[in-house]
């Protein structure tokens, strides 16, 4: 039997608490928090992935119509990435770190120590339900949590796929909720240690109202309108592919897509032609006879889209087949800022292009929306991509490319603003499920009088500039003696 096979009904509402419940009672008996199970948990995690693969790329074909190449590369492979990271650093991770004691506190140490939050509970998205599920639930293992993750019903072969995967630990301290509106709801009643959610802002308010009431810390990781910005000076035929792929990798259906393109006026034309080249080359002449070319996820977003085609001229594309939940990859012009195409993120294969004088009036379009999830720049002069970086604020950048700064693990991922807060993969995943605890140590082998009444003046001295010097351990050892003596 495959993972497809399962039959998986949502969760009873009347269950999730005893579920949670029971995973919680897992992690107060401390059987998440020793690395021996972090280390097993993560590999044997890796171990079903690569088994499943068959059945997790179809159900990912199920759902959005992903090739297997593009399916494995971004969901699979991904996961993978991550899991592999965690292990080969975790130890170091986990170490306590030292930091330096002021003279004043001498004689001591002080460390910070990283230590499990405890349950935390993983809400994921449908867009891409293996790596959206599983990324984090890697980095609360390899912090040493339990985990509750709730895979989203709106892709329900690859919720039930992904979730398999999770039961198959059998594991009492990591579970899965299945289910929509009213399971989800009845999870986020639940206490947890952190909540980490991955999708619209809408829901991402919902959540954190609900994680209020238990005072549950939150990462949210939403999206917005990702704008890439192309100069004069851009190589347009790398930028075109670029973007393109960028744009039209899942029918679009990626937070950190390039959401719409502004390009100096001088080259508009070329870059658009070279945009349409470049979609003809990926994806042939029908791209809805290509296999490499994915699917919308739902009939209404089929709806959704299809009403934002009117919003412009259209260059390429254009195309929709509700039955079949597609939408031709469409580049959009004489698109004006105040359409609705403009107004929310698209999240789907539509491209508006949109001329701008300068690149002074670029950075005003950018910034008048709300801080983007990702943000790209295409130029060949520096001078031009640090005048962009450094006027903008967004979640992540990559400068002559897209959606790469992503797949770095050593990079932090996450929102800033509207975009969402919180960041996580590799170790910045460890760190936002981890909490750092101070650890301060005294030495007893002498107890100086420093800071115990009576003081005096000459006390009061020592004490001020006692504060400002660094750790003992770091100073000359004859005034590390003096100091003692003292």
């Amino acid at each position: 039997m495959t993972l497809l096979d399962r039959p998986v009904p949502p969760t009873a509402v009347a269950d999730i608490a005893g579920m949670v419940a029971g995973a919680r009672t897992a992690v107060t008996a401390g059987r998440c928090k020793p690395l021996a199970w972090r280390h097993d948990t993560l590999r044997r995690l890796r171990t079903l992935l690569v088994a499943h693969e068959p059945a997790l790329l179809a159900a990912l074909a199920a759902d959005l119509g992903k090739a297997p190449t593009e399916a494995w590369a971004t969901e699979i492979g991904f996961c993978l990435t991550e899991i592999d990271q965690a292990i080969a650093h975790l130890d170091t991770w986990a170490r306590p770190e030292r930091v330096a004691t002021p003279v004043a506190l001498a004689p001591a140490s002080s460390h910070v120590v990283r230590e499990p939050l405890g349950l935390v509970c993983v809400i994921a998205p449908w867009n891409y339900p293996v790596q959206l599920l599983l990324a984090p639930v890697i980095a609360a293992i390899a912090a040493g949590n339990g985990v509750v993750a709730k895979p989203s019903e709106v892709a329900p072969a690859s919720a039930v796929a992904a979730a398999a995967v999770l039961d198959d630990l059998a594991d009492p301290a990591i579970v899965t909720v299945q289910g929509g509106v009213a399971e989800t709801t009845e999870l986020l009643a639940q206490r947890f240690d952190h909540v980490f959610y991955t999708g619209n802002g809408i829901v991402g308010r919902i959540v954190s109202r609900a994680a209020a009431e238990h005072l549950t810390p939150v990462t949210l990781e939403l999206g917005g309108k990702s704008p890439a910005v192309v100069t004069a000076k851009a190589k347009l035929d790398v930028a075109a592919r670029r973007i393109a792929w960028g744009k039209f990798v899942n029918a679009g259906q990626t937070c950190i897509a390039p959401d719409y393109v502004l390009v100096e006026r001088a080259v508009h034309d070329d870059l658009v032609r070279a945009i349409v080249a470049a979609v003809r080359e990926m994806y042939g002449p029908d791209p809805r006879t290509s296999a490499d070319y994915g699917r919308i996820v739902a009939p209404h977003h089929v709806s959704r889209l299809a009403g934002l085609l009117r919003d412009g001229t259209v260059v390429c594309g254009g195309e929709v087949d509700a039955d079949a939940r597609y939408i031709a990859p469409t580049v959009l012009t004489d698109v004006s800022l105040d359409s609705r195409v403009m107004a929310d993120e698209i999240f789907g294969p539509i491209l508006p292009v949109i001329a701008v004088d300068s690149l002074s009036e670029a950075l005003v379009v950018v910034n008048a929306h709300d801080k983007p999830l990702a943000l790209y720049v295409f130029s060949e002069d520096d001078a031009e991509v640090e005048r962009v970086v450094g006027a903008t604020s967004s979640g992540g950048v990559t400068v002559n490319g897209t959606l790469f700064h992503v797949a770095n693990p050593n990079l932090p991922f996450g929102g800033v603003g509207a975009s969402g807060s919180g960041a996580y993969h590799g170790r910045w995943g460890f760190e936002t499920f981890s909490h750092r605890r101070a650890l301060h140590t005294r030495s007893t082998r002498v107890d100086p009088a420093l800071l115990y009444p009576p003081y005096t003046a000459a006390k009061e001295k020592l004490v001020r500039r006692g504060f400002t010097l660094p750790d003992p351990r770091e100073l000359p050892a004859r005034l590390r003696s003096r100091l003692r003596n003292r």
